[in-house]
């Protein structure tokens, strides 16, 4: 995607390996309990999405929420950013995608099932592992497995296209699951399926370090070994190319495996294109397409 909405920065779901933690170091804070516990509500912004999808430079293609931390955490229970940014896009018709760990996102199925007619909405629901015990260390305040996956139902049932993302994999602590996500992602009603490899930029390295003395000590060499044996020596790459994917042979031993398991799963690696030909402009005025 190109442009992305954050209504939230900071994230209380408390993932061991979240990628955005560093971004809270720029406002003076720290990358651990303050990324989970410092959340900054960005209140103006459905009035700000309205007023730039209401210039007429604005060309109209699909906005993924959320870029960076999850549009649906906890703290969207109380204010609704989220759900009041969707309302703005439902208006204009201007076609979203969204992507989340949380079962939140089944309270807007009012407003996502409005998308559907005219191919304006697309979900991803995040699947790490199916194990509540890990899944409850690694992502503390985030939807349990079995929620995720009756989430993927409601949504499937409601219309909407659907998929699973396992992200990220872990290597030697959550790869071996791949097959089993899918399947199960599968039957619940997932139509597609997609991956990112773990990544540990800045902080998150030590962060992350420390979860695995925590809670895995025994295995946290070989994961780190894993994770520098797909980033070129590094637990970390910034290479647009090659940082959601990883290199070498374990990296391809990976894909592998997802690839045969997504098919045997019946699921694509896509969902189906959105549509921003119904895209109006406030006061009725239709965009020229010609």
């Amino acid at each position: 995607f190109t442009y992305g909405v954050n209504p939230y920065r900071g994230c209380e779901h408390g993932c061991a390996y979240c990628y955005a933690r560093p971004f809270h170091e720029y406002l003076g804070w720290s990358s651990g309990l303050d990324f989970e516990t410092k959340i900054l509500i960005k209140r103006r912004a459905p009035e700000l999405l309205r007023a730039e999808l209401s210039k007429p430079s604005w060309q109209p293609e699909p906005i993924a929420f959320s870029g960076a931390t999850d549009c649906y955490q906890p703290a969207e229970r109380q204010f609704q950013l989220t759900r009041q940014c969707l309302e703005v896009a439902l208006e204009l018709r201007n076609p979203v995608s969204l992507i989340t760990k949380n079962s939140l996102i089944a309270r807007d199925l009012d407003l996502l099932r409005q998308f559907v007619p005219w191919h304006g909405i697309a979900a991803l629901i995040t699947l790490t592992s199916l194990d509540p015990d890990l899944a409850g260390s690694l992502e503390p305040r985030a939807a349990r497995p079995a929620a995720r996956l009756d989430t993927i139902r409601q949504l499937a049932a409601a219309g909407i296209p659907v998929g699973v993302m396992i992200a990220p994999i872990i290597p030697g602590l959550t790869d071996h699951e791949m097959p089993a996500i899918l399947t199960a992602a599968a039957e619940a009603g997932a139509q597609s399926a997609s991956m990112i490899v773990l990544r540990l930029p800045h902080q998150v390295k030590d962060l992350f370090a420390d979860w695995l003395e925590t809670h895995v000590p025994s295995k946290k060499a070989r994961i780190l070994s894993r994770v520098r044996e797909i980033r070129g020596g590094e637990l970390n790459v910034t290479s647009w190319r090659t940082r959601m994917r990883g290199e070498g042979i374990h990296a391809e031993n990976i894909r592998n495996l997802f690839n045969v398991a997504r098919r045997r799963a019946g699921l694509n690696p896509d969902l189906p294109d959105l549509d921003c030909s119904h895209f109006r402009r406030p006061g009725g005025t239709q965009l020229n397409l010609l």
